[in-house]
């Protein structure tokens, strides 16, 4: 378990963590998410004791991480996968982490297996490409088959297979008891992954909510209604600020859709009834993840662009292991 409480880092007159409080639990994956310069990275740092925070704390299984007596066991962290020597293969970048804690030799092994670089093991890591490096970072995290995983875009140069089996990997290690810990800029990956998300702005928290909690905070953006009597369901719904418009649509076969903005899916279907309309289907839509999370920190932007569109001893580690081309990223 992660806790981090009252954190605050301070550079001069720039302030990066204001007051931060937040728990991160065993069991479930935790998104962490803010916009560039929130706070995230300095954040992670101090919680590997990186940093030293101006005040606050941030301790791993009840500890500060450099109290436990083996780290590597408590906390396995990415977050930069080319912090390796460029001439020092994958196996050896491992095995030299594994003696500075007394991890055996075979755990190299079956961390390379896992992540899909037995092949290339005996490369200079200077030589892999991002997705590769990325694989050995996972691995170097996972080495110690820690308790607690915290991990800084893992998916970060992966391909849509690697993709695939980190976000298993991530879910199977939570369901194992270990607290996962992630931060990406990815919504639309992070939305299929975590559980619970930790939002932070110019430092400070935004929300701490379940996926369901973040889920209910999107406004919907519309309704969807197929049925074969359109012209009498836009009657039924003709209100001031009420719009029904045609829903697009590649499947021929399917029943015309409407899309209705300004009326609540509850409202649609009992004005429905009461004229006779028959409804195929009646789906309230609501905004992504992105789209919330852009609505919850639009304040909170360091940097942003000019608008161009109006659309808007733990259990054994998990066998599972990627089939990729052992070549590619």
């Amino acid at each position: 378990m992660i806790e981090v409480t009252n954190l605050t880092k301070r550079y001069g007159a720039t302030t990066a963590v204001d007051d931060l409080s937040f728990a991160v639990r065993p069991g479930i994956v935790t998104g962490f998410l803010g916009p560039n310069g929130a706070g995230k990275s300095t954040t992670m740092r101090m919680i590997l004791g990186l940093d030293d925070p101006t005040s606050g704390s941030a301790t791993v299984g009840g500890r500060a991480l450099r109290d436990h007596p083996a780290p590597l066991a408590e906390l396995g962290s990415l977050l930069e996968a080319k912090a390796v020597h460029p001439k020092r293969s994958a196996r050896n970048h491992l095995r030299a982490l594994a003696a500075t804690s007394g991890i055996p030799y075979r755990r190299v092994d079956e961390m390379l297996d896992l992540v899909g670089l037995t092949d290339v093991a005996d490369r200079p890591a200077g030589q892999f490409s991002l997705g590769m490096g990325q694989r050995l970072g996972i691995a170097s995290a996972l080495l110690g088959n820690p308790a607690t995983v915290m991990l800084d875009e893992p998916v970060n140069g992966l391909d849509p297979e690697g993709i695939l089996w980190i976000r298993g990997l991530l879910r199977s290690l939570a369901e194992e008891g270990r607290t996962v810990f992630v931060s990406s800029h990815l919504m639309s990956e992070m939305a299929l992954t975590a559980e619970h998300f930790v939002i932070v702005g110019r430092g400070r928290l935004i929300a701490d909510v379940t996926a369901r909690e973040l889920a209910a905070m999107a406004p919907a953006a519309d309704v969807l209604v197929r049925t074969p009597e359109g012209g009498r369901l836009r009657a039924a719904l003709a209100l001031d600020g009420v719009t029904v418009a045609d829903e697009p649509s590649t499947a021929p076969d399917l029943t015309p859709g409407y899309q209705v903005i300004g009326l609540p899916a509850e409202e649609i279907g009992r004005r429905a009834a009461g004229a006779g309309i028959v409804l195929h289907e009646l789906v309230t839509r609501r905004n992504s993840l992105e789209q919330t999370f852009m609505e919850l920190t639009q304040g909170a932007v360091e940097y942003g662009g000019h608008e161009t569109s109006a659309a808007f001893p733990a259990s054994p580690l998990p066998t599972h292991r990627p089939s990729t081309n052992r070549k590619a990223a």
